[in-house]
């Protein structure tokens, strides 16, 4: 039998790792190349494996000096009408682009994909949807529902990569978008939609597609629960940009960041909020976060925060209490619980708050994740207001990041979180004693340095 599965005269059962594609003849209960448990998923293989798609891309013609390549013009970047989306693309999109837009279900790709393009239908013409996932009558429904039907959006449901392919060929659209890579097959592979080998097969055909018609192509990934993009990774190897919708589903609020971009910077990030009406770009997200701030209360401190390029002025909100049982808990939403553990222990160590065996709860209002060190100073000065009872002035704004010693840290991009704070008409910010040195201006603001976390709680006090 091994015989004659070598040459190759039918298909063979192989187990393939959905993590990064390997293959071994039989079921493990860990994959040796990845390390991962559980992925190994039993598929048919073909004898002779039909040739990478990706491989076609080359055009076989003689290598040419970079500098007489025609650069591409900024102009041909098709504008989504979406300012936000835009600003993380990099301007818009570039013709020949493949797009990878992944998220957590019910995040709201889908619908941001639909609002993407009927923006770009309006004004550049025809763009065609294909969905694996509903069927026509509820794609459109969706579509009205958000505003984004219109006689330039052609729909098909169609899960076949070819047949997708060649809707695309016979009425050639400026974008083409399919919802989703995990749901579209090709007939030459034997495995099911889904499977490693189908997923980098059909991006393979949908990438020589873009690439030699220049049509953007965008495809919506699934996300494992790990918050991954499912897949072998090689997906995300192959596209060009890779375009993530994060947010807490208790909150309406969306970020969209790149994690990958050949294009543009992946500094950037887009927020919208979720309405029955679709996705509504924030272009002042500061301001509506601290919309509902309560002024005068204990545990509430205006953090100036940055994700990527993008300061972000939250609120994050600490409440100390006594613990019911005798031992602290710890319950924190929107940053990391270990940091927080840290803070604790700094400040009862070189502050003489010790708090350590209290219950300790921390939130960022609006539902964001603050992941940058630059939060450090404001969790702490939060902790410290709730412990000692007393409010912090709220025109004050507080960054720096703290270390073990109880030394605060400089941070990145001081000017921009100041410049943001003035914007908002707060009046005074405490801030590392470094980044006020390096400062050329004050911007208006009282401006004090600190490099110790007691002297930050002094002058808040």
């Amino acid at each position: 039998m091994s015989s004659k599965l070598s040459k190759g005269k039918g298909p063979r059962a192989v187990h393939r790792c959905q993590g990064c594609g390997h293959v071994e003849p039989r079921w493990l209960g860990r994959c040796p190349a990845c390390g991962e448990f559980g992925t190994l998923v039993e598929e048919l293989q073909a004898g002779t494996p039909p040739r990478p798609s990706a491989a076609l891309v080359a055009d076989g013609a003689a290598p040419v000096a970079a500098t007489e390549v025609v650069e591409l013009d900024a102009k041909a970047r098709l504008a989504t009408g979406i300012g936000e989306l835009d600003r993380v693309l990099g301007g818009g999109l570039v013709p020949g682009a493949l797009v990878l837009l992944g998220g957590d279900p019910g995040i709201g790709k889908s619908t941001l994909l639909l609002q993407l393009l009927a923006g770009i239908a309006g004004r550049r013409g025809a763009v065609l949807y294909a969905t694996g996932e509903e069927s026509v009558a509820q794609t459109a429904l969706r579509a009205r529902r958000v505003g984004a039907a219109s006689a330039a959006m052609k729909l098909c449901a169609e899960t076949d990569v070819d047949v997708i392919l060649g809707h695309a060929r016979r009425t050639p659209p400026t974008v083409l978008a399919v919802d989703s890579i995990q749901t579209v097959y090709t007939s030459e592979l034997d495995s099911i939609p889904g499977a490693v080998g189908q997923v980098r097969e059909c991006a393979g055909r949908l990438m020589r597609y873009a690439k030699t018609t220049g049509v953007p192509t965008i495809v919506v990934g699934h996300v494992t629960k790990d918050g991954a993009i499912a897949g072998p990774k090689t997906l995300e190897h192959l596209v060009d940009v890779v375009l993530q919708v994060e947010g807490d589903g208790a909150s309406p609020y969306r970020l969209v960041r790149a994690h990958k971009n050949r294009f543009g910077s992946t500094q950037e990030v887009g927020v919208f909020e979720m309405r029955g009406a679709g996705l509504v770009e924030v272009p002042e997200p500061s301001a509506l976060l601290l919309a509902e701030r309560p002024l005068g209360a204990p545990g509430s401190v205006v953090v100036g925060s940055a994700d990527g390029n993008r300061p972000l002025l939250v609120e994050v909100q600490a409440l100390v209490a006594p613990a019911a049982a005798g031992i602290g808990r710890r319950t924190v939403a929107g940053v990391d619980a270990n940091r927080v553990s840290l803070l604790l222990a700094v400040l009862a160590q070189r502050v003489g708050y010790d708090i350590l065996g209290q219950d300790v709860f921390v939130n960022v209002a609006g539902g964001l994740r603050l992941a940058e060190p630059a939060i450090d100073l404001g969790v702490a000065c939060a902790l410290a207001s709730s412990h000692r009872g007393r409010a912090i002035d709220p025109h004050t704004v507080v960054f720096g990041e703290v270390g073990l010693a109880g030394e605060v840290r400089a941070v990145q991009l001081a000017e921009l979180r100041l410049a943001e704070a003035k914007k908002l008409g707060f009046q005074r910010c405490i801030l590392p004693t470094q980044n006020r040195a390096r400062l050329e201006s004050d911007l208006g603001l009282e401006l004090i340095g600190v490099d110790r976390l007691s002297a930050a709680l002094a002058a808040l006090a």
